[in-house]
Formats: C-alpha cells, structure tokens, sequence
C-alpha cells in the first residue's frame, strides 16, 4: 500500500512539477469569495463527516478510531497530503493541487463505502455529493488562474471492503481521516483568505 501511495505521490508531483516551477503570486491571487465559499464548504464536510462518524459510533458501536488503525492498514486507507500548504513554504499551485487531490482521493475512498447500511445512506451520499462540489470548485479555480492540468486525474484504486463490518470500520477511518484533512484545509484558507 505504502509503494501505491509512494506512486500516486510521484504521479501527482510530476504532473504539477511544470506549475510549481513557476509558483502563482501572492494568495491576493485568490478571490476573496471563492476562500470564503471554500471555507463554508471545508465547514459543511466537516458537519457531515462528524454525523457520519456519530452514527456509526452508535449504531454499530464503532466509537474508538485508534482500536481501528490496524484494521485500517491492512484496508489500504490513505491519508491526504497538504505539503504544498505549509504557511512555511506555501506554493499556492501546489497547495491547490494537493487539496483538489486530496478531495478528489476521498471522493473515490466515499464511494468504496456504497451500501455500508440503508440507515446511513443518506449521511454518506450527502458527505460524496459535498466533497464532490468542494473538489470541483477548486478545480475550476486552478482552471480560471490557468493552472489544471488538461484532464483531471483519474480515480487511483481503493480498497475492497469484504464484509459489513469492514464497511462500517472503513467509514469510521475514511471520515477520521478526512477530518484530518479538512483541519489543515480551513487553517490554510483561513490563511489565505487573511487581508
């Protein structure tokens, strides 16, 4: 799992060396209302990610992530990277890819979730269609500043749930883990969107 990651990593940054070579301006770059919305947006998942991470816990008692981790290593879960948006060494081109990459790694990680029970359909397709709309709203701002690629990426593999409990357990990892994420995200457009 670590090489596919290690691939991926390699994929995404040669696809993006010719941008960062050449980073954007100053985050004034970004508009103001497309920061705010992002910001909105990044609040919205988290909402729903928290729901979906409630519902599970009592439901199916799934309460403690960290009694999940091995389980999650030996499901293949990836984390996300936001590198590229250290307030250190911020690439404001790389910052956005990484974000609509990482959107983009757990829309596809959602989707492998797909029936993990009728009670909690609803909260997962509304967390798939809300990082969905995130992910396309900053890569229509990498295609507004002239930075997307030509084609977006294509969906990497995700894992193979097995059983219902594996589902269940893989949804309390993916939303942990993609409120991980989304913690960084607001810090750095928080960052960004500071006049």
């Amino acid at each position: 799992m670590k090489l596919m990651a290690l691939q991926l990593l390699l994929w995404h940054s040669a696809l993006w060396t010719v941008q960062e070579a050449t980073p954007l301006g100053p985050a004034s770059s970004l508009p103001q209302s497309f920061l705010l919305k992002c910001l909105e947006q990044v609040r919205k998942i988290q909402a729903d990610g928290a729901e979906l991470q409630e519902r599970l816990c009592t439901t199916h008692k799934l309460c403690h992530p960290e009694e999940l981790v091995l389980l999650g290593h030996s499901l293949g879960i990836p984390q996300a990277s936001l590198s590229s948006c250290s307030s250190q060494a911020l690439q404001l081109t790389g910052c956005l890819s990484q974000l609509h990459g990482g959107l983009f790694l757990y829309q596809g990680l959602l989707q492998a979730l797909a029936g993990i029970s009728p009670e909690l359909a609803p909260t997962l397709d509304i967390l798939q269609l809300d990082v969905t709309d995130f992910a396309t709203n900053i890569w229509l701002q990498m295609e507004d500043l002239g930075v997307a690629p030509a084609v977006q990426p294509t969906q990497g593999p995700t894992p193979t749930f097995t059983s219902a409990f594996q589902r269940r357990a893989g949804g309390v990892l993916v939303a942990s883990k993609l409120q991980s994420f989304l913690e960084l995200a607001y810090r750095v457009l928080r960052y960004l969107a500071e006049p």
